[in-house]
This record gives C-alpha cells, structure tokens and sequence, in this order.
C-alpha cells in the first residue's frame, strides 16, 4: 500500500490516537500545542525549566510570560520534572529552542520509554555540524520515531482556538506504508485535530525543517526591508525568491520541492514575512531602522530563532555548494558587520538570472558596476 492509496482504501477505517500526550518546552508555542491537544481530548503534560511558568500553566491556566492573560483549557499538567512528564507519555512533543534540542533530547533519553514517538516542534539546523534537528534528536534517542509539526502559527491565536493548520511529518518505514493509520504522523495528526485545528500528513520530513528553518531567516530579511522603509513591491519578491531558495535546499538534501510550496514552508514563510507578531520579522524591522542590534527589543535578551538559523543555514549551504542570495545577506548583517543598505543594494544588483532556470540566462545587473542607484536608501 502507497502512502496515495491512503485516502482511497481506507476511508471507514480509523485510527488510534495517543492518549497521553507530553510537551517539552513550556513557552508560547509549547503551551499552544499543549492547549491543542488538550482541545482535541487527549491527557496533556508540559515540561518546563522555569518554576514560575509551570506553576501559572498549573495553577492558573495562563502562561502570563509569554501568552499574557490568554485563558488555557482546563485539565493541562505542568512540571518542571522531566521523569514526571515522560511518565507514561504514549507521544511527546519536543517545543524549545533549536540550539537547546540536543541537551533536552539527551535529558529525556533515560526516561522515554521504548519506541515513543517524538515530534520536533523547534525549527532550526544545529549550529557547527549542519545536521537537521531530526537527525540531531536521532542521534540523541535512538529507536525512537522522530518528526516534526510545522506550518504557519502563532502561538497565541492557536491558543484561542482560531482555524488553523500544520504539517505532521514523519519517515513513513515499510511497516508504516503497510498500515499508515497506525504511523507516527497519522496518529499524531488524529491525536491533534479538532474543530479549530487540522494537521496534514507529509512522510517528507527534511522539506518540512528545512521550509521551517529558511523561513525564519527570510522573515528578518523582509523585516529589515520593512523597517528601511520600503513597502509591498519588495517584501514579495523577498517572500517568492526566498522560496525559491527553501525549494532549493531542500532538494539538494533529499527533500521535495512540493512539500516546501506547501503549509510548513509557503504558509509558514507567508505568516512570518507578514507580521511584527514574528520576532524575527520584527528584528529585522528594527534593524532596518537603524537601531543596533543590543538596542533592539528594548535592549531585552530576547531569542530570535532566525538570528541563529542564519549562521548554521549559511554554514550548510557553503558546505553543499548551494548559493542563498537572501539568507547571505541577513548572515552578512547580523554576524559580519556588513552595512545592511549595501548590501541589500548589491543582493539586487546580482546577475540578471532567469526564471525559470532551465532558460540558463545570466547577465551582469547595470548597476552592479558602482554606480548610484536612482532610488533612495537600500535598492
């Protein structure tokens, strides 16, 4: 049985969701999948450092630090002992920040028990060794499914139950195209749906974190080029080149195209590149408006995971052979020092290429000889 064949021969079948359902990472978008699975029925545990938070989830169904005094579903758990919350989970969902995965996977591994599956719900490359964060969580919990939930979110609309869907994807092994409802990703799609939430079911995994991690890099992009003052015209060229480069990885890498046009790729790059909600759209404004980068943020020490995934997407791409116009361009701003109106100004003076790039036409960009550029400010 084909993964396409699903729809076709098993229409009155169904699938078993898991019951008891724990979430690593008590921040906003932990606490929203948390409240996700709660809404769709399930016994739901979130995991937590910080003692303060866990006990607002607990006691006062708020997550008055990151979600302000949005109202949660009755009945979520919340610890900050890791052995508790893995205690019996039949599926977790691993919800922190990229450059923390390994350490939490590697906190987790003694208390798992065998076989539980493990969504990802971080996106990211690990920094240094340009693994993706499913193969980084692989490495850490062995013998354990992993996969990732990804597509266009904000954590606090999803907490007030407006529509909304993600991507579920998962490695499908050959036991699992034998029978795909009892696979990681459909029953981790059945487990989470409810009248305001609906998951869609992908077995391309690297296209999926790799839509996810390119975002957030693009999303500062257009951020920035927002907050130099310009307006529609460019932030969807910045949005449908930028793509372009996710579609661009992800096939060098195993992934498909299709996947990236999709929820956790198009839809996540939209929502993100449209909004200040997104921190990473809202740094790149501020940098764009000439604040430093200690000024931003109100000079708080806030975690923009695109800011990261700049340095490991760029590292990856050099090490492949990939070139990644856009996402080199926030690298050179953020971690070179580079001025940030000359170099959006020569990222638009590149060679004159061709779309689509079967034509194989380059040519030199009239201004990419130095001369003044008849606009005013980045071009």
């Amino acid at each position: 049985m084909t993964m396409q064949s699903l729809s076709a021969n098993q229409t009155s079948a169904h699938s078993h969701p898991y019951d008891r359902i724990a979430v690593i990472g008590s921040g906003s978008w932990g606490t929203a999948l948390a409240s996700v699975a709660r809404r769709a029925g399930r016994n739901v545990i979130v995991w937590g450092r910080d003692a303060d938070t866990v006990a607002d989830i607990a006691q006062n169904r708020r997550n008055t630090k990151y979600l302000g005094d949005t109202e949660l579903p009755e009945g979520i758990e919340a610890t900050t002992d890791m052995a508790h919350a893995l205690q019996g989970a039949q599926a977790v969902m691993v919800v922190t920040p990229s450059k923390t995965l390994r350490e939490v996977c590697s906190q987790m591994r003694p208390h798992l028990n065998k076989g539980v599956p493990v969504a990802l719900c971080a996106k990211g490359i690990e920094a240094h060794t340009g693994l993706l964060l499913n193969e980084v969580a692989s490495e850490e919990l062995p013998g354990h499914p992993v996969g990732a939930i990804s597509g266009p979110t904000f954590a606090r609309e999803t907490v007030l139950a407006h529509p909304t869907a993600a991507t579920v994807a998962f490695p499908f092994r050959y036991a699992d195209r034998l029978d795909p409802l009892d696979s990681p990703a459909v029953r981790f799609a059945i487990s989470l749906s409810s009248e305001s939430f609906r998951p869609y079911i992908s077995d391309d995994i690297v296209g999926v974190e790799i839509g996810g991690a390119v975002k957030n890099v693009i999303a500062i992009a257009c951020g920035m080029m927002s907050g130099a003052g310009f307006a529609e015209n460019t932030r969807a060229a910045l949005i449908t080149r930028g793509m372009d480069e996710m579609k661009t990885l992800a096939e060098v890498l195993g992934g498909r195209r299709e996947t990236v046009t999709g929820l956790s790729g198009a839809g996540d790059l939209t929502l993100t590149c449209s909004s200040e909600t997104s921190r990473n759209m809202s740094l790149g404004m501020q940098l764009g408006r000439g604040l430093s980068r200690e000024e931003c943020f109100g000079g708080e020490d806030v975690v923009v995971e695109g800011e990261v995934n700049a340095i490991s997407v760029i590292d990856l791409a050099r090490r492949i052979g990939v070139v990644l116009p856009i996402c080199d361009a926030v690298h050179a701003v953020l971690h070179r020092k580079a001025d940030l109106q000359d170099t959006f100004r020569d990222l638009w003076s590149r060679p004159i290429e061709s779309e689509p790039k079967a034509l194989e036409i380059s040519l030199n960009h009239p201004f990419a000889d130095g001369r003044s550029v008849p606009n005013q400010g980045v071009y």
